[in-house]
């Protein structure tokens, strides 16, 4: 009889083992971050571009089918981007869909000699919120 209670209490020590296992695996699961979706992809085609401005050389707004704005921020600008009577001419190889900062290859001009590369770092669709918050100035 001792080795039938050995065996049940070894038994009972082994599912009490095995449990707590297994909540500890699901309490861990459980305090795991859970990873955020990533956010749409906002794409736009250069075709439906109709205007932009600068406020400074590091950075563009960009206008989209006549309602939307990108903000376009550089990893390297002109201040020619300020300037008046400035052009920025996008250059398209392929597709004219821009998905990301590398889909622009852009350049910057006066119309009287060379235009200068700029090169996008990122690129943001703004909120309506955002768009009035652009002064009026700069508004494109």
């Amino acid at each position: 009889m001792s080795s039938i209670s050995h065996i049940a209490r070894s038994a009972l020590i082994g599912l009490a083992l095995a449990g707590m296992g297994a909540s500890a695996a699901s309490a861990a699961q459980g305090d795991a971050p859970v990873k955020a979706a990533k956010p749409a992809r906002q794409c736009f085609y250069l075709s439906d571009w109709r205007g932009w401005t600068a406020p400074d050389k590091n950075t563009l707004y960009m206008k989209v089918r006549g309602r939307d704005v990108y903000r376009v921020d550089l990893a390297w600008g002109s201040n020619q981007l300020t300037w008046p009577g400035t052009h920025l001419v996008s250059v398209v190889r392929g597709p004219d869909s821009v998905c990301g900062p590398l889909d622009l290859d852009l350049r910057v001009g006066d119309g009287l000699g060379m235009a200068i590369p700029i090169r996008a770092k990122t690129i943001t669709k703004l909120t309506p919120e955002e768009i009035k918050a652009i002064p009026k100035k700069y508004q494109p």
